[in-house]
């Protein structure tokens, strides 16, 4: 029983006319993943309507076209094609997002090869993994929560070198400059700094003696990205 229920629809030996039936289980089967994985995806995590609906229907889409090149030797270069889709979504998405959708496109090649029982197993098991991993915060460092990227505006005549460097030995436990870029006909400086506080709840005062500080110019604080974060 096991071993029928492993079996991949499709024989090889046969011809490449897929039978209707056989189509309209793999693409449900691959609707039917999509689904589940948008759902798993969404536990923990920030997404877009946009995005969730992507995850749900990569699946089937993948499905369809390795059906469609099953037996041939555009096989190879199908698959290529598939993960391909990775570059054209219309912005750059973190590694977690681009890992679900690499786990669509898997769920959707195996289905397409006609072993459905397969592809369930891998979503399940996958899913599993990674919501478990979403649930115990795996990867997660304390200091992140701390972690902030600051912007702030000053005058020309003011040293950007230590200006602030006071503040930054009070407030923060660990602070880089990434950036200095000219603004307003060069009148104004703008620096980019990352800086992990010493502890929470400061950023109110942190940011009203900057203003002290630079004038009353603007001044941004905002959390970091993950991939700023990996970095530090």
């Amino acid at each position: 029983m096991a071993e029928n229920l492993f079996r991949g629809l499709f024989d090889a030996e046969t011809a490449g006319v897929i039978p209707v039936a056989d189509f309209m289980i793999c693409v449900v089967s691959s609707l039917i993943l999509g689904f589940m994985l948008s759902v798993m995806y969404m536990y923990r995590n920030t997404y877009s309507r946009s995005f969730i609906v992507t995850i749900a229907t990569i699946p089937a889409i993948v499905c369809v076209v390795i059906m469609m090149v099953n037996g041939n030797v555009g096989a190879g270069v199908a698959v290529a094609g598939a993960f391909g889709l990775v570059r054209f979504r219309s912005a750059p998405g973190t590694a977690k997002e681009i890992g679900v959708l690499f786990m669509a496109m898997g769920a959707g090649i195996i289905t397409g090869m006609g072993y459905i029982a397969y592809a369930f197993l891998f979503v399940v098991i996958m899913g599993a993994v990674d919501m478990f991993y979403a649930r115990i915060d795996f990867g997660t460092r304390k200091s992140a929560v701390l972690a902030r990227t600051l912007h702030v505006t000053i005058p020309e005549d003011l040293d950007y070198a230590d200006v602030f460097d006071d503040l930054f030995e009070q407030y923060a436990g660990k602070c880089e400059l990434l950036n200095v870029k000219t603004t307003n006909m060069g009148s104004l400086f703008k620096l980019t700094y990352h800086i992990t506080f010493r502890e929470a709840g400061r950023e109110k005062a942190f940011i009203d003696e900057l203003r002290c500080r630079n004038g009353n110019l603007e001044v941004s604080l905002s959390c970091q990205e993950s991939s700023v974060l990996e970095m530090m």
